[in-house]
């Protein structure tokens, strides 16, 4: 028997039982802990390469019918953009699903999405509640801290690093995935003469996140690009890549206003004006009012689908504290169902909130701010008091802990 283990070799790369950490042995062969190694590397590979020929089965595709009423069940109002993102997203994953045949001449292109409203109006939570639905690779990067190549800063290719590790580090996968890039209003041109400097975290960004929204296979660095310049590139392809940009593009409407107000002149003026909404000029916006804004055209022509978002009005922010599976009443509630508390709000404290989110102009985020003013002492001494079960937020203890958080200082002018 000695000799026999003695005598033992791979049967796939010759190694003896003393060159192994592990030797397996089969019917008739023996196999070693490296082979064992490799062989599942070339296995991962394989499927990985049959995973990205088509829309995995994983992925569940909606009609747009359906990926709204999902959508409603998160995010409340703003239906226009709702109607836009899920037609936009079912295109873009129908063309993936469908296999594609070599004899047909229509090529159908992805549609990027360009989404434009004030602060606190749901753009995040839009692509994030799509991404959900559909199960597949999301991420969310800021375009305050892209500069060229070359630059301090963060380079584009950043983007795609990030999407590779919501995907676990795979590029099928990834390749399939949602980027959301926020605040993109922040790398408009800075000035209207291109010549005078170079507008480095400006328009020379846009410059670089053209091949990328258009579509190409990029390099990119999975640790970083100048912490690690040895490390081994991963090439990704972007065509199949949904990009979603959103911007508050603050300071728009007067561009916006002023554009349709053009053939206002002296006594002449349009009967269309009459029916202005002059309270959410969103709802008027173009590609113009991007241009003029400070976007390249190279960049909106990559970013077909414009759409907008609603300013959110009292009603709308009552209901954002109540409807939604995730709203920010029921997650108080739940906190205190922690602790083996019972939380009440009135309904006085409710319309108390709303109105105070609308004195500040905070958006759906000033309601967050509001209730921790208001629960920040509750949510302080309940935890060492076992002896509350039940916990009532009145008008009055409401109006004590807000006026006791001095918001004063942030009303707006």
């Amino acid at each position: 028997m000695a000799k026999q283990n003695k005598e033992s070799r791979c049967s796939f790369c010759g190694s003896g039982k003393q060159d192994t950490l592990m030797l397996i042995e089969g019917l008739d062969a023996f196999i070693c802990d490296k082979c064992v190694a490799q062989a599942n590397q070339l296995l991962v590979q394989e499927l990985g390469s049959k995973k990205s020929k088509g829309l995995d089965a994983s992925v569940t595709l909606l009609k747009p019918l359906e990926i709204k009423q999902h959508i409603d069940q998160y995010v409340i109002g703003q239906d226009d953009a709702k109607k836009v993102l899920s037609v936009a997203v079912y295109n873009h994953y129908k063309r993936l699903s469908q296999k594609v045949n070599q004899e047909d001449e229509v090529e159908i292109e992805k549609s990027n999405i360009m989404l434009v409203g004030e602060t606190g109006t749901g753009k995040t939570l839009l692509a994030k509640t799509i991404a959900k639905i559909l199960h597949v690779p999301f991420c969310i990067c800021d375009a305050t801290v892209l500069t060229e190549a070359g630059y301090v800063g963060e380079d584009v290719e950043s983007i795609l690093t990030r999407l590779l590790q919501a995907a676990d580090y795979d590029v099928a996968s990834a390749e399939r995935g949602i980027v959301y890039i926020d605040e993109v209003d922040k790398v408009a041109r800075k000035s209207d003469n291109p010549s005078i400097t170079r507008d480095v975290s400006g328009e020379g960004v846009q410059q670089a996140l053209l091949k990328i929204l258009e579509g190409t296979v990029v390099n990119v660095p999975p640790q970083g690009g100048r912490k690690h310049p040895d490390q081994k590139m991963i090439p990704v392809n972007t065509n199949n890549i949904l990009f979603i940009c959103g911007g508050a593009f603050d300071g728009i409407e007067r561009k916006i206003a002023n554009r349709l107000r053009t053939q206002a002149v002296g006594y002449k003026v349009k009967k269309d004006d009459e029916d202005l909404d002059l309270k959410n000029l969103y709802k008027y916006i173009t590609p113009q009012d991007l241009k003029s804004f400070g976007l390249i055209p190279e960049l909106i022509g990559r970013v077909p689908v414009l759409t907008h978002l609603n300013p959110l009005d009292k009603a709308a922010l009552r209901n954002i504290l109540t409807e939604p599976k995730n709203s920010l009443l029921r997650q108080y509630v739940k906190l205190f169902e922690f602790e083996g508390v019972k939380l009440i709000f009135e309904d006085d404290v409710l319309d108390f909130i709303v109105d105070k989110a609308m004195e500040y102009k905070l958006g759906a985020r000033g309601l967050r701010s509001i209730c921790e003013a208001i629960m920040l002492d509750a949510m302080f001494d309940i935890p060492s008091d076992p002896g509350v079960k039940e916990l009532n937020i009145t008008l009055d203890y409401a109006v004590e802990k807000f006026e006791k958080a001095d918001f004063k200082k942030l009303k707006a002018a």
